[in-house]
């Protein structure tokens, strides 16, 4: 997995939940954007907002749940090879 500069002091968990938080922030804002646009046009922009914000939430939350299970599987695996 090609992980920027700027992120690889970061721990495992961190990082996915970083890249959970973009990836369902980007899906949330533009699931917000085609609500908005149907509903009523001027106001698109607050609900890519309003369901944008909490989707970047979970995606944080989950990336954080992942990264940790990932980094736990990955310590006991290495205990284990002792």
């Amino acid at each position: 997995m090609w992980i920027p500069a700027a992120l690889k002091p970061l721990p495992l968990p961190m990082i996915c939940g970083l890249f959970g938080a973009l990836c369902l922030g980007i899906v949330g804002a533009l699931a917000g954007l085609v609500i908005g646009l149907n509903v009523y046009v001027p106001t698109a922009w607050a609900a890519m907002i309003e369901v944008g914000i909490p989707a970047t939430l979970v995606g944080f939350v989950l990336g954080l749940l992942v990264g940790a299970i990932a980094l736990l599987t990955h310590r006991r695996r290495s205990a284990r090879g002792r």
